[in-house]
């Protein structure tokens, strides 16, 4: 599997900017998919996962509300909109495919442990 994200960039506080990760061999039956995101001197974290198993959507405190993730298996992505963007959103996003789907996305996981189910990342930084 092949991942690759793209659509991150610089927005003021209160804009929105949508990610979006398109991968080979994609199929919501098979992976969760989902973003991850690490802002400089802090650890990886959980942000939001969808898969077409329960549950099928997941979303991290900080972004419920805001955010919002879907797929699309005709082309082979999975978009994530972001609103009401905080500077507290400033970070680079990766996007990740998991063979357990959604299952254990909550706060403390770390995603899956093999490098190639995991794309590139894009930069969002949101000013105030």
């Amino acid at each position: 599997v092949q991942l690759q994200a793209s659509g991150g960039g610089l927005v003021q506080a209160g804009g929105s900017l949508n990610l979006s990760c398109a991968i080979s061999s994609f199929s919501l039956d098979h992976y969760g998919i989902g973003w991850f995101r690490q802002a400089p001197g802090t650890e990886r974290e959980v942000v939001s996962c969808i898969s077409n198993s329960d549950p099928r959507t997941y979303y991290a405190n900080p972004v419920k509300g805001r955010f919002i993730i879907s797929g699309d298996n005709a082309k082979g992505t999975v978009s994530l909109q972001m609103n009401s963007l905080k500077p507290e959103d400033t970070a680079v996003y990766y996007c990740a495919a998991d063979l357990l789907g959604c299952m254990y996305w909550k706060s403390g996981y770390r995603g899956p442990i093999d490098d190639k189910y995991w794309g590139q990342g894009t930069q969002v930084t949101v000013s105030s």
